[in-house]
């Protein structure tokens, strides 16, 4: 229990420390701006804390800057990635440079995350079903 404190503690925390870019995508997915999704951000799942979630979708957005690039910070994202597989999430990852070069392009990938399953994937009622 004590450890789950901590990680609300720390998501808050880095909820009022977002970086710019991070600042950039809550500004054009907030306030289900996007297919109406609403998204958290900052969302503590287990012992990890995601960047943006969209609970209903089970869709993790990570914006990852350059410190991700490092042999260490990838094996963490690995494991973390496993872990909130593992959970049920699906994980997309953009860059900062994503976000400041091609925000229409971020938006456009996210919200393909978001869309519904086609006709045909959706149960349909068969014969003698009301």
């Amino acid at each position: 229990m004590r450890k789950e404190y901590r990680v609300t503690q720390k998501a808050r925390v880095l909820r009022q420390n977002m970086t710019k870019a991070e600042v950039i995508l809550w500004v054009n997915i907030r306030k289900r701006a996007l297919n109406g999704a609403r998204f958290r951000r900052q969302h503590p799942i287990g012992p990890y804390i995601a960047d943006f979630t969209c609970p209903a979708a089970k869709l993790i957005v990570e914006v990852d800057g350059s410190t991700h690039s490092t042999p260490e910070e990838l094996a963490y994202d690995a494991r973390r990635t496993k872990y909130v597989e593992q959970q049920g999430w699906t994980v997309f990852r953009v860059t900062n440079t994503d976000i400041y070069e091609n925000m229409d392009g971020v938006w456009r990938a996210i919200s393909a995350r978001l869309a519904p399953p086609s006709r045909s994937a959706r149960h349909l009622p068969t014969g003698g079903e009301d």
